[in-house]
């Protein structure tokens, strides 16, 4: 994660003669056992779920494996466990491992306010709040090795190779795009104004970088959805390492005419055109291999606009309008969901594979054009337009 996500702190280190409540028989039960018991809890109170095609129900109520589960459980254990608190069910039981992950996936997953939540697993909503923020301060620091640049050449290579075999962009290392997490606020509220975006909703921006396999390789959020995509760009550390020439410095495509086609990341309209970011050519009626490059680039893009629709029907938490969300708070439960994300695709889940999707990630928002070029970022891009017609070839 090349850029900080506002509102992200450092965790105090647990006190290591904290007590803790791992020693509950509740905490030794398996995943298998435990499940029994747990499933016929949300029967009883009320959350049936009719399970998707292909899968158990579970599944269906979370939306990723038992193996996933269980390796997310791994993560936590020991942050979740560590707290001399002891989190109850309204029946006075206490709530083991799987019990708090479980509540803090399906709010993360569904949803729903703090109360539904609560009275589908028979807990207090002040329980099922504290649960899962406790779950998000874990996730945060735990998971981070799942939210990475690639590191080896190896790694890149892999990446690039799998780009090319969309649609023929030679040496491209990801995609850019960005979306809104749109929030309800009261007019009244003082800071109201500062995310009214271009849409006339409060939002707040994430922007992402996606691998071809929909794996976010790099992430901002925390900014007001009235910042313009190029300026969230422009604004990020991933964009200074670019400058600096620390990143995207990787092996160069030489060309039969002693050119090169350098390492870069592609984007839609709204970004500018970078000796390192490669955007769509503007205009209607353009020549053939302009029109070609625009298709291929545009299939190419794709991808994060799957990872995008897809991190917000995996995590409706981050879907719908938030209700007075804490801004603070907002951008870290944001990371935990993209780290979930990665998480999953990871893990090699295919429960992901079952579920329907929808096709926009952002409806309702017009595409704003930045127009910004660089001579550099228009010279590789006439020249990745050039070898894609075979007029330079290798």
């Amino acid at each position: 994660m090349m850029g900080p996500v506002r509102g992200l702190k450092k965790r105090k280190k647990h006190d290591e003669n904290g007590s803790s409540s791992s020693g509950s028989p509740h905490q030794k039960e398996g995943p298998l056992n435990w499940w029994d018991e747990f499933s016929k809890r949300i029967v009883n109170n009320g959350l049936r779920q009719s399970p998707s095609k292909g899968l158990d129900n579970f599944q269906s109520i979370f939306k990723i494996s038992r193996k996933t589960f269980e390796y997310i459980c791994s993560l936590v254990k020991e942050d979740m466990m560590a707290k001399a608190v002891n989190f109850v069910f309204i029946s006075g039981k206490p709530m083991s491992l799987y019990d708090q992950v479980a509540v803090a996936l399906r709010r993360l997953g569904s949803g729903d306010s703090l109360v539904t939540v609560g009275d589908s697993f028979g807990l207090t909503h002040s329980t099922v709040s504290q649960v899962t923020w406790r779950f998000v301060e874990s996730m945060e620091e735990r998971g981070l090795q799942h939210l990475h640049w690639p590191s080896t050449e190896l790694e890149m290579n892999k990446i690039k190779s799998k780009f090319e075999k969309v649609r023929g962009l030679p040496n491209c290392c990801g995609v850019v795009d960005a979306t809104h997490i749109t929030m309800c606020l009261p007019a009244t509220e003082p800071s109201s104004k500062v995310w009214l975006d271009h849409e006339k909703n409060h939002s707040m921006i994430l922007q992402a970088i996606v691998d071809p396999d929909m794996r976010f390789r790099d992430i901002v959020t925390g900014w007001p959805g009235k910042m313009k995509e190029w300026l969230v760009f422009e604004s990020s550390n991933f964009h200074k390492l670019c400058d600096n020439g620390e990143i995207l410095n990787g092996k160069t495509l030489q060309l039969s005419d002693g050119s090169e086609i350098r390492e870069y990341i592609i984007g839609d309209s709204g970004y500018p055109l970078l000796p390192y970011l490669i955007v769509p050519y503007e205009g209607k009626d353009l020549p053939e291999p302009k029109s070609d490059f625009n298709r291929r680039h545009f299939a190419t893009r794709m991808v994060a606009q799957r990872a995008l629709v897809r991190l917000k029907e995996m995590w409706k938490i981050i879907q719908g309008s938030m209700w007075r969300p804490d801004k603070h708070r907002l951008p870290r439960i944001i990371l935990v969901c993209c780290l979930l994300h990665n998480i999953v695709i990871d893990m090699e889940d295919d429960v992901q594979d079952e579920l329907s999707l929808s096709h926009n990630h952002d409806s309702g928002y017009h595409q704003l054009i930045c127009g910004t070029s660089d001579v550099k970022g228009i010279s590789l891009r006439e020249k990745l337009s050039l070898y894609l017609t075979q007029r330079l070839p290798t």
